[in-house]
């Protein structure tokens, strides 16, 4: 996607030294576009964790391209103990999306089919590169699928701009490219269709303020910044059509977990009568799981997070501000689940579907049994 113009993915690895992976430090974002070197797995378990790289699509390829950099740190002699080692350390690093251990496994899979170091290396680089180019491929399908749902809004409002609520950040800048949620949003621009961004802001990381409006606004896609709780008064005003956010896993059933908040605009939504959509690549999906409530682990946070605020300042450095009292007690729960009962539809790259294991398995119907 673009950045004052220019092309731009999340993730990608060095031209001039493939023993550098570079990603886009989201981090410093809106204020600054700052770009990081990765050269160690260890450099990698540190951005996941600390959000330098934060979506479920982008996780999933930054642990891709962290397990072929730890090949490049490792004698043969000590390989398995290692590689088993970088790989529970990624593992680790963020419990919730399923695209970091998907993509772990994968590579797993990968090198353990290879005899040589200069082979298990060789393919671990091809791996990750396969893992980066099918979630952006993956994401533009999305898009595809997608943009039919806001065609068929737009021609009922007689080609009135269609409002959109989203939440959190499930934009190219959460996968490699295109986004999950916002790729039927770019899609439906490219076509013609006029669209409107509802922004939720998205506390306590503010990625709705800080990335999805930054991404928008680069891109050019009209849009407004609102309070998270904001969603509800819109939709009891006729103000939002349609709701789509993205997931960081999906059970085989249609439950979802997304960032904090999600479940009380899908609530919103359901007592509105406002379709509630949910787009995801099938990377996201855990076929191994149906009660999402009782099998999706929720990451919790520091506290710190809640507590303080990051931001611009006059000093233009970005400083931290607390804005609760000393000591205040804090629970950080990263994410929460919402019930396939209030969700519309799925967005995959294979196309629409319900979200309930019938209407999933029959797009996937290779994981039935």
């Amino acid at each position: 996607m673009r950045v004052a113009g220019k092309t731009y993915r999340t993730i990608w690895p060095s031209a001039e030294n493939p023993a550098v992976v570079r990603i886009i430090d989201q981090r410093f974002l809106p204020h600054r576009f700052q770009i990081e070197d990765l050269r160690t797995v260890t450099e990698v378990c540190a951005a996941i964790k600390e959000m330098h790289v934060r979506g479920a699509g982008l996780i999933g390829a930054t642990a891709g391209f962290g397990m072929y950099l730890a090949t490049l740190e490792v004698n043969e002699d000590d390989f398995t103990t290692f590689i088993n080692q970088a790989a529970a350390d990624l593992t680790a690093t963020r419990p919730t999306a399923k695209n970091l251990v998907w993509a772990v496994e994968r590579q797993l899979a990968a090198i353990a089919m290879e005899n040589s170091l200069e082979g298990k290396r060789k393919r671990a680089f091809a791996v990750a590169g396969e893992i980066a180019n099918e979630d952006a491929e993956y994401c533009r399908l999305i898009g595809e699928h997608g943009k039919e749902i806001i065609a068929a809004v737009s021609r009922k409002k007689g080609g009135a701009p269609v409002n959109i609520l989203t939440h959190c950040n499930a934009g190219w800048l959460a996968f490699v490219d295109y986004g999950s949620a916002t790729a039927p949003i770019y899609a439906a621009r490219d076509a013609g269709i006029p669209v409107h961004v509802w922004v939720d802001e998205t506390r306590p990381w503010l990625q709705g303020a800080k990335l999805t409006a930054w991404e928008l606004k680069e891109e050019g896609v009209p849009h407004t910044l609102v309070a998270d709780n904001t969603g509800g008064h819109l939709m009891q005003h006729g103000l939002v059509d349609m709701v789509i956010v993205g997931t960081d896993r999906t059970t085989r059933c249609g439950d979802v977990a997304n960032k904090i908040g999600t479940y009380l605009k899908a609530l919103a939504a359901h007592d509105n009568g406002i379709p509630f959509y949910v787009a995801l690549p099938s990377s996201t999906f855990d076929w191994n799981i149906c009660d999402g409530l009782a099998g999706i682990p929720i990451e919790e946070r520091s506290g710190k997070e809640v507590t303080h605020i990051e931001g611009l300042g006059e000093n233009n450095e970005i400083n931290a501000v607390a804005i609760a009292p000393p000591e205040t007690n804090t629970a950080n729960y990263a994410f929460d689940v919402t019930p396939a009962r209030l969700i519309t539809r799925l967005i995959s790259e294979r196309g629409i579907m319900a979200a309930n294991e019938q209407g999933i398995l029959a797009l996937y119907p290779e994981k039935k049994g």
